[in-house]
């Protein structure tokens, strides 16, 4: 069976369209992977941790996880077999890289030498990121429902901050 002209060149058209979509999709992935690594392996070569590698296991896991917050966007762990880090922001731009600041901007409140957080203040999300036994990382990001922010987690494996052990 011929398809008349008009109808192959719409399907051709659709063909293309669909190609350039996923290929836009798969290199936002890669932006987003790239985001949410670097200022972290920044963080572990300052201390000379070897850098930590994308795992498509943990991003799944994370994934799954942001999916479930995403009605509430509620600031709350997964209690999964994994480290986790988690962030929310109000508004529906927040990026990888702001996630990852904060985190690792934690580190003015970790004291090595006491293995401890300065001041009262968090430091757990940095010690995961520079946990030296910790190699692999998967994290995902979604925009909440209803206009509640931004939902993002980091999975690390394996774990760290354990209670007397220093991160590296």
């Amino acid at each position: 069976m011929l398809f008349p002209p008009l109808l192959l060149a719409l399907f051709l058209n659709l063909l293309i369209s669909t190609s350039n979509a996923i290929t836009d999709k798969n290199q936002l992935s890669k932006n987003v992977i790239k985001d949410f690594l670097y200022l972290q392996n920044k963080a572990r070569s300052a201390l000379g941790v070897p850098p930590l590698v994308w795992d498509i296991n943990l991003a799944r896991y994370a994934d799954l996880y942001a999916r479930q917050r995403q009605q509430d966007c509620l600031l709350k762990h997964s209690n999964g077999p994994y480290g986790e880090n988690i962030f929310w922001g109000s508004g529906d731009g927040w990026s990888p890289t702001q996630a990852a600041a904060a985190w690792v901007a934690e580190r003015r409140w970790y004291a090595y030498g006491s293995n401890s957080c300065n001041g009262g203040q968090d430091c757990g999300h940095y010690t995961q990121i520079v946990w030296k036994k910790t190699t692999r990382i998967g994290c995902a990001r979604v925009i909440c429902f209803q206009g509640k922010g931004v939902f993002m987690t980091c999975n690390y494996d394996p774990p760290g901050n354990y209670i007397g052990e220093k991160p590296y």
